[in-house]
C-alpha cells in the first residue's frame, strides 16, 4: 500500500499487504471497515463473509440513496417548468413565490 492511506490504518497492527484501501474506500467502505475487514484475515479467518455484507450494505444505501436523488430531480424539474412559465413581474414582494407553491 502506498500514497496517504498508511497513517489512517495506522491503528492496524497488521498489515493491508493484499488490500486496495484505495479500490476499498472508492466502492464507498469507511475505513473502520476496511480495517474489520483486515483484523479478521488477521486472526486467521477469510473475511470473505464479512467483505459481501459491506457490499450488499453499501449496495442498499447507494439504491436508496438513487431512490431519493430521482424523486429530488422529478420535484425540481417540476419547479424548473413552473419557472419557465412564471413572470416575476406578476409575482407580489408580500406572498411567497408562486413558483414555491403547489398550483
Amino acid at each position: 500500500m502506498g500514497g496517504g492511506d498508511g497513517h489512517v490504518l495506522a491503528e492496524h497492527r497488521g498489515n493491508t499487504e493484499g488490500v486496495d484501501v484505495r479500490d476499498a474506500q472508492g466502492a464507498g467502505l469507511t475505513l473502520a471497515e476496511i480495517r474489520s475487514v483486515l483484523e479478521i484475515r488477521d486472526s486467521g479467518q477469510a473475511p470473505c463473509g464479512q467483505v459481501t455484507r459491506l457490499i450488499g450494505q453499501r449496495l442498499g444505501d447507494i439504491e436508496q440513496r438513487m431512490a431519493e436523488l430521482r424523486q429530488t430531480r422529478t420535484a425540481l424539474r417540476e419547479l424548473a417548468r413552473r419557472a419557465a412559465v412564471t413572470d416575476p413581474d406578476t409575482c407580489s414582494e408580500g406572498e411567497i413565490c408562486t413558483i414555491l407553491t403547489r398550483p
